[in-house]
């Protein structure tokens, strides 16, 4: 067979927005619920963009009855001008073309968070339609685009005003993404958190599909961010803010902490222009350095330390920070389009010499609460060096072991590539025995649940130890827990959480996650919790003696099912995993190649504070509350039909 040629002809060039429609992931993540938001968050940038700059003190969302969504600033107002260079309309350029905007010059913009330039064009790109007006020198300016950006009614002067600023309303191509359904607690929380961060600035949703209303507009800013996170803990220190502008590069920092007693955790949240930094960056590695120097340089200086120098993780533990930065554009370096690690060298130093200096003097002023600060570093260690050396001791005793109420449930993995090994938490003794005739047994481990686990928000340690689902978790990770976990020694790489697709397999995710939130963090944030997702219809005949199934995870999926499956099938909705069998299980659910699982992640801290506290809190008003307003109990279910 001759090969086939390569040449030029085979280059295709793909024109305008073609691009980001073909590779939307390349811009906003991926095409599902997140990449969706993300699309939001493009726009509501420009209107912070404006706001930092010191134009306008409103931003409204509007999230429309038609599965649109707006935003409104008060700012200058897009250009609507014509640009010299190509003939057209500011406004059309910036809709139209990526790397083209006003960021890109800092006489216009001072800091911005929108660096490449391709936030507004990405917006349009992926939508099925988008509208812009615009109110700018005493009149009302209008222009649409349709389906990936096309220029279907030209910029148009539609009548006078004396209101400034953009309104941009688009509506999410469901050709692109997975779902278009705005989530109103994602889009609200990310507001709050933008409010939070810009003192003086009024954030604003409305969710007309609903009625819900809310209204966001702090002055203390940061100081009111860390209380909102750490409204549930007990606090060893009150908040502490400080903030400065660099003389030699004019980048702005502003800093706010709080250490609480009983938490095990490192709590730190970087903003670079408001833009959530959750990859860290430099910004993040000199708070970091600065704060471990500070501590360190007082402890010894006070003759706390006994010799012994603190370690970075002791002096983080149980401590919350949030750190922002206003950076000029001329020193602006992200990595990546979405902006989730701060690149710019100079940033270390800047927030290393701020957070040494500034809380070096906090601690000389303040020595009673200096002196809590230090002694719990110190317990830290100390809890460190005594877990470290138990867990060698253990090592190298065979007789060495820890007086704990374990299940004998457990089928372990053969394997001792602990990077290659799956735990399986599955609900129940049905599913376990089915899961372990269907694992892969050298590097999958099975551990059924007897009954639901501890909610372990709001419970004493000595109970939660003694609890023999929570204690054989513990024993069967490996890593320890709370000030004594130590991510290097897990024995799996991946923590699957299998369930029933119903209410208390719902429950018992949301306990695990409780405890690993609460206890183990790092197994979240470091990527080693996954949801495992059954399918929710088995579709299947008898032809001719031959079996023919599909599966389907969702509606959708069921259609298409059916259609290949052909007339005549007949539907199973699964009640629970114990009406699998071990060879469905496995294909379905636990073989790599062709299961579902989802990713726990931490996207959205404040979210993730309110509902642990919300759902697993002790206050059942505030649950009921929210159960009543969430939870729709009218829903009916057909578990065995037959389809037409």
């Amino acid at each position: 067979m001759a090969e086939r040629k390569y040449t030029a002809n085979d280059i295709h060039i793909l024109q305008g927005l073609e691009g980001v429609r073909k590779r939307p992931a390349m811009y906003i993540g991926s095409s599902n619920s997140m990449g969706l938001h993300h699309l939001v968050w493009e726009v509501v940038d420009n209107a912070v963009d404006e706001a930092l700059s010191g134009f306008g003190k409103n931003i409204t969302v509007t999230l429309h009855k038609d599965g649109s969504c707006s935003v409104l600033d008060e700012g200058r107002g897009i250009p609507v001008d014509i640009n010299k260079e190509t003939g057209r309309p500011g406004v059309e350029i910036v809709f139209t073309e990526l790397h083209a905007g006003g960021k890109f010059n800092s006489a216009v913009y001072k800091s911005a968070g929108g660096l490449h330039g391709v936030g507004a064009s990405v917006t349009n790109a992926l939508s099925e339609w988008c509208d812009v007006t615009v109110y700018q020198n005493n009149g009302i300016y209008h222009l649409r685009f349709e389906k990936g950006g096309h220029l279907v009614e030209p910029l148009n002067r539609q009548g006078d005003t004396k209101k400034h600023g953009t309104l941009v309303r688009f509506k999410p191509d469901p050709e692109i993404f997975s779902t278009v359904d705005f989530k109103y607690d994602t889009i609200s929380s990310h507001l709050q958190e933008s409010a939070f961060l810009m003192k003086g600035v009024r954030f604003i949703i409305n969710d007309e599909r609903s009625g819900q209303k809310q209204e966001f507009f702090y002055q203390e800013g940061l100081v009111e961010y860390i209380n909102n996170l750490n409204e549930s803990k007990r606090h060893l220190i009150p908040v502490v803010s400080f903030s400065d502008i660099d003389s030699l590069t004019n980048i702005e920092v502003e800093i706010a902490l709080q250490y609480c007693a009983e938490d095990y955790n490192e709590t730190i949240y970087s903003y670079v222009n408001n833009v959530k930094t959750g990859d860290g960056g430099t910004h993040e590695s000199g708070f970091r350095a600065g704060i471990t120097r500070a501590v360190n340089d007082f402890a010894e200086q006070q003759n706390l330390a006994k010799g012994k120098k603190l370690e970075g993780s002791d002096i983080r533990e149980g401590l919350t920070a949030i750190i922002s930065l206003k950076v000029p554009e001329e020193l602006l370096e992200f990595e990546g389009q979405t902006k989730g690690k701060l690149g710019t060298p100079v940033a270390f130093q800047v927030v290393s010499n701020l957070i040494y200096n500034k809380f070096t003097y906090y601690l000389t002023e303040n020595k009673e609460n200096a002196l809590l600060i230090i002694k719990k570093c110190i317990d830290s260690q100390q809890a460190r060096i005594a877990a470290r050396k138990a867990k060698d001791e253990a090592r190298s005793s065979k007789k060495a072991k820890q007086e704990v109420i374990l299940s004998d449930k457990l089928t372990p993995a053969q394997s001792k590539e602990y990077a290659k090994n799956e735990l399986f938490i599955v609900e129940g003794d049905s599913a376990g025995g089915t899961a372990k005739k269907g694992r892969d047994r050298i590097h999958q481990a099975i551990l059924p649940l007897r009954g639901k686990p501890l909610n372990t928000d709001s419970i004493a340690l000595d109970k939660l130890l003694h609890n023999e689902e929570i204690a054989t978790i513990i024993n069967t990770i490996g890593a320890g827990f709370g000030q004594s976990f130590d991510i290097e020694d897990i024995h799996y790489g991946k923590i699957i959480i299998m369930t029933d697709a119903d209410t208390d397999g719902a429950h018992i995710q949301t306990l695990l996650l409780t405890f690993f939130y609460h206890y183990m963090r790092q197994l979240i944030t470091t990527g080693h919790v996954y949801i495992a997702v059954p399918p929710l219809y088995r579709i299947y005949k008898e032809e001719n003696k031959h079996l023919i199934q599909e599966y389907a995870w969702d509606d959708k999926g069921l259609e298409e099912a059916k259609k290949k499956v052909g007339a005549g099938c007949k539907i199973n909705r699964y009640k629970g995993l114990g009406e699998m069998d071990a060879i469905q299980l496995k294909e379905t659910t636990m073989d790599p190649k062709t299961r579902l699982l989802i990713q726990v992640d931490i996207n959205d801290p404040l979210l993730v504070e309110k509902k642990v506290s919300v759902l697993m809190g002790k206050d059942s008003s505030i649950r009921r509350t929210w159960i009543e307003k969430h939870v729709d109990f009218n829903q009916e279910d057909n578990f065995m039909k037959e389809a037409k």
